[in-house]
């Protein structure tokens, strides 16, 4: 997978500030969490061992603690900036990156420290039903313009899928509630939210060239809802396999309209990367179900697409960082 080049790659190089530490950058800790979970579920299908998911993990653990540090830097130094991105009607829904982020990594944390994977969960699921409540009471306020319909209205959904995706196998009395919760309120959020999308790219204008990796999004209420679908369950049934059906269908229509001429690079790219991690992790979980070689081999080559995408993805945005472009204003 490759990116074009931007014009500003020939420019001397700017200055760097926290101040353009960007949100959305959180997405690739959902990415790299992502990836850690699916190698991690590769070991029980393929025999691969535990040590390339955490592995992963690690960097995945290390990645939110760098992050987290620049952007509470960010907020203490700039908060202007922080209040101008949370009142920004399409940069506002990237906050969701967080709490997914530390929902996730509850389940990279919890394989080797349940207590702290536990008390990770809690606080994710915290946070994402608050934003919810936010992000998605603010568009009652009416009024948005359709060029603010995009595919990041539906990260908040998609955060409040991902509380039952990290807690299927919390041990609390009260998790079980905590993630049907969850189901039905991301559920209505992301039916509602993809259909308006839906509608806004049939009825208006393209999105701007560097929205258009986020059109991966769009898989997300699917393959995500099958994992939260399974893990509430316990089962893989007609209804999962449909859901996961359905995702792979917008992956392999989307990505030849996301990966035919990539926009230049830039922490937008992010996006595709926890989308592509979902499907993953759903794709093994499908294929582990059934005695499908077909299955099997699928789930493979979408580890494999994904393992790629993230590698490049990590590669480009430590050389953007490294010629002080990605904290550029």
């Amino acid at each position: 997978m490759t990116f074009a080049t931007h014009p500003a790659a020939t420019l001397p190089a700017p200055r760097s500030s926290v101040k353009y530490l960007p949100v959305n950058l959180f997405a690739a800790v959902m990415g790299l969490s992502g990836l850690s979970m699916a190698w991690r579920g590769a070991g029980t299908a393929y025999g691969v061992s535990p040590v390339i998911g955490d592995a992963v993990g690690v960097v995945a653990v290390i990645a939110f603690l760098v992050l987290a540090a620049g952007y509470l830097a960010k907020w203490l130094r700039y908060p202007d900036a922080v209040r101008a991105e949370f009142s920004h009607p399409v940069a506002r829904n990237f906050f969701g990156t967080i709490a997914i982020a530390i929902l996730l990594l509850s389940s990279v944390v919890g394989a080797h420290h349940k207590s702290l994977g536990q008390a990770l969960w809690t606080l994710g699921s915290v946070i994402t039903v608050a934003l919810a409540f936010v992000i998605a009471g603010r568009l009652l306020h009416g009024r948005t313009e359709a060029a603010n319909v995009v595919p990041a209205w539906l990260i908040p959904g998609v955060a409040t899928l991902d509380i039952a995706v990290a807690g299927g196998t919390m041990p609390m009395a009260w998790a079980r509630e905590v993630n049907l919760l969850a189901v039905g309120v991301g559920t209505m959020i992301a039916l509602v939210f993809f259909t308006m999308i839906i509608a806004r790219l049939i009825r208006h204008d393209p999105l701007p060239a560097g929205m258009v990796p986020s059109l991966i999004i769009l898989i997300a209420p699917f393959e995500v809802g099958f994992l939260a679908y399974v893990n509430v369950t316990g089962r893989v049934d007609m209804f999962a396999g449909m859901l996961f059906y359905s995702g792979l269908f917008l992956f392999v229509l989307l990505s030849w309209r996301v990966f035919r001429r990539p926009a230049p690079f830039a922490p937008s790219w992010w996006a595709i990367s926890f989308p592509m991690a979902a499907l993953s992790n759903a794709a093994l979980a499908y294929a582990g179900q059934g005695q499908s070689a077909v299955l099997t081999w699928l789930a493979g080559l979408i580890l494999l697409m994904l393992t790629a995408a993230i590698a490049v993805l990590f590669v480009r945005t430590l050389h953007s960082l490294f010629t002080h472009r990605l904290l550029a204003g």
